[in-house]
């Protein structure tokens, strides 16, 4: 990313970015279909508070009508339909059998050695309405904490659901947290139940839960070695999947087939405020104390099934729809559970890896299920085009329609083999930024509407709000680079972080506290943490977090628009760019690449100086790496995200932090003693 301060040449490092050609036109058969019409981003600007109000009430059963739509009063917390009550569990439930619907499929699951399961909306309601009667027993009620840590189960969903059906604030941890930071969120939310299972299956084999559960709890079992607050946690329910054997403690351990299975089938779901807490979400990469985003549900839910019926055109009466996210992130809320259900949607729910047991298991599954909208993350595509397109050419994927990414910028390149390989050259690609704090989709292409642009974001949605700002608030002129920001309060944003509002003002509301020149709703602006530019048409380039850029030499440089020179290189695959520290430059480009596999033999000693090379003619001399390392596997959550923060670690010969969240915690040592035996470039 590039400041207001930087050189005027710096502003043509990201020149193969923003001067993108091709563009890819809405087909006039699928535009003739499509949910969004070109007039929503005229109805939205003219009355965006009105356009939100209209939203919910086309979208959403509100048991009592809400009469005002936002409060702001108490900037920065908003107050979205805060007369209205609601309950979530019914809106993504109950209304759909109620209204005929309830033999429609909600979840195709698989699980990853292939056994299967398919809930009905009824199937599911009831099952969710034993859930809540077992969590009542149980003690759990309104505004309680449930701690949920569970594999890519059905009963993750009916976790969370039953949780949202008593008002019961639910707290997923990812599956892949060790037992530390799993007590450390326990903690933080004072959780009263846990939800886990004895284990789940990835990679082949099944991976144990229930004793990380263990460990967690007994750093509050035995408070000679825990100096936190008294143990909250009154009992564990624990579903049974890998069949691992596991320690019990009688009295707190309870079975899930027990406990809900016995439960009454008979449910009548509470009507609660729309500002009723709905879930805490801890932030993945958080050092030090966990901080947990705290949603509601009125405006949460209003903008999560908005969101989810435009962005990806969902014709819930026909398509299937797949969301390959983790439950334990954001975009498992938001686009697994939440915004699907609340749509009636069909989706397809996968326990395991997308290589497992063979490399075309994603694409086997669109397959069998004829899935139609398929939402994932760019490092997954990039590892795909790793791999070769004759894997996915082995399946029929004609089913698919419509493509999404999330979780990071796509580079041009990987945009175009997404398109070209596994959209078949015709189904639009919508690549989605938003946050765990936002939660729900900001900006994104509309298929039947937008003009595609590969590689960017494109516009804020309509009723949306956002500018890239200088260091002093000030919007930028188009093609300069700056802090993407959000400049007036959303549906779906977060009310705090638990706990701690002093954090939640200092870390998100006091980099713009004045807000920006033009604001109807006056208060300070959202500091999305991001850098972003606009191009000469107003689309939006994401350039990644602000702390993923270098000071090379003065000039500021974003780890993005380097990693996307690198894969546009024909033999690369992946790239992962960090900055370490340097005497002379201040800091140095570091690139850890991923050769596609019919280039790695041939290439595997060549490449770094062809790839330096290849940065210098695409961006500049000052963008080229240091070092280029060429790697087998980069370190990436199961999520799919790289950890770039653990790639710095060992650029700059540090001990390695925390790899527990990885998909594969060997990765690191691999990269490390590759590192140790390669001698630096010039």
């Amino acid at each position: 990313m590039t400041d207001s301060t930087t050189p005027a040449a710096d502003s043509t490092s990201i020149e193969s970015l923003l001067h993108e050609n091709r563009h890819f036109p809405p087909s006039p058969e699928f535009a003739a279909n499509a949910i969004a019409k070109p007039g929503i981003y005229d109805t939205a600007a003219a009355d965006r508070l009105g356009f939100w109000a209209n939203r919910s009430r086309e979208l959403l059963t509100w048991r009592t009508p809400f009469a005002e739509t936002l409060d702001w009063s108490g900037a920065p917390v908003a107050r979205w339909f805060a007369d209205g009550t609601l309950n979530v569990a019914e809106n993504c439930l109950d209304r759909h059998v109620a209204a005929g619907n309830g033999d429609r499929v909600a979840i195709h699951w698989e699980g990853e050695p292939g056994d299967t399961r398919t809930l009905s909306y009824a199937e599911l309601t009831t099952e969710v309405k034993k859930a809540a009667n077992a969590l009542a027993a149980l003690g759990v009620g309104k505004g309680d904490r449930v701690a949920i840590y569970l594999p890519m189960i059905p009963e993750a969903a009916i976790a969370m659901l039953a949780c949202a059906r008593l008002g019961a604030i639910h707290s997923v941890v990812f599956g892949g947290f060790s037992a530390e930071s799993l007590r450390a969120r326990i903690d933080d939310a004072q959780a009263k139940l846990v939800i886990t299972a004895d284990g789940g299956w990835r990679k082949g084999k099944v991976f144990p839960l229930k004793p990380t559960v263990d460990s967690a709890l007994a750093g509050f079992e035995n408070a000679a070695e825990y100096d936190g607050p008294a143990e909250t946690v009154e009992h564990v329910l624990v579903v049974q999947r890998g069949e691992n054997e596991v320690a019990w403690h009688e009295g707190r351990d309870l079975w899930w087939h027990e406990a809900v299975g016995g439960a009454s089938e008979e449910h009548e779901p509470e009507a609660f405020e729309a500002e009723t807490p709905l879930f805490i979400l801890y932030t993945s990469g958080t050092t030090g104390k966990p901080k947990g985003i705290l949603h509601t549900s009125g405006g949460y839910l209003t903008q999560a099934a908005f969101t989810h019926r435009n962005v990806f055109d969902l014709h819930p009466e026909t398509d299937v729809y797949w969301c390959t996210a983790d439950i334990g992130w954001i975009t498992g809320h938001s686009y697994v559970v939440y915004g699907p259900l609340a749509n009636g949607a069909t989706q397809v729910m996968y326990e395991g890896t997308p290589d497992t047991p063979h490399p075309g298991r994603w694409w086997e599954l669109i397959q069998k299920y004829g899935v139609s909208i398929f939402y994932t993350a760019p490092t997954a595509i990039r590892s795909f085009m790793k791999a070769g397109r004759e894997i996915p050419q082995g399946f029929d994927l004609s089913s698919i329609r419509v493509l999404g990414t999330v979780g990071e910028p796509i580079n041009p390149e990987a945009w175009i083999w997404y398109h070209d390989v596994i959209g078949g050259g015709t189904a639009p690609i919508v690549d989605t930024w938003w946050q765990t704090e936002t939660g729900a989709i900001m900006v994104s292409p509309l298929p039947g509407i937008t003009d595609l642009k590969p590689g960017s974001a494109q516009k804020a949605l309509p009723g949306i709000s956002l500018a890239v700002l200088a260091e002093d608030g000030e919007p930028l002129a188009r093609g300069a680079g700056g802090l993407l920001s959000i400049t007036e309060p959303w549906p779906s944003m977060l009310r705090g972080i638990w706990g701690d509002m002093d954090r939640y003002v200092e870390t998100y509301w006091s980099k713009f506290p004045n807000g920006v020149p033009g604001s109807q709703a006056g208060g300070p602006a959202y500091f999305a943490g991001d850098g972003a530019r606009t191009d000469e048409d107003g689309d939006l380039w994401l350039l990644g977090r602000v702390d993923d850029v270098m000071n090379v030499s003065g000039h500021r440089l974003s780890t993005a628009e380097i990693e996307s020179a690198l894969v546009a290189h024909p033999s690369v695959a992946e790239a992962a760019v960090v900055g370490a520290s340097d005497e002379t430059t201040g800091q140095a480009v570091v690139a850890f690449v991923i050769l596609k596999s019919r280039f790695a033999d041939e290439m595997a000693v060549d490449a770094p100086d062809l790839l330096r090379a290849h940065v210098g003619q695409q961006i500049g001399a000052i963008a080229r790496p240091r070092d280029v390392f060429i790697v087998a596997e980069l370190p990436k959550t199961r999520s799919g995200k790289i950890m770039r923060r653990l790639l710095r670690d060992v650029a700059e010969g540090r001990d390695i932090g925390d790899t527990t969240t990885l998909a594969d915690t060997t990765v690191m040592d691999i990269i490390a003693d590759k590192m140790k035996a390669a001698p630096a470039e010039d």
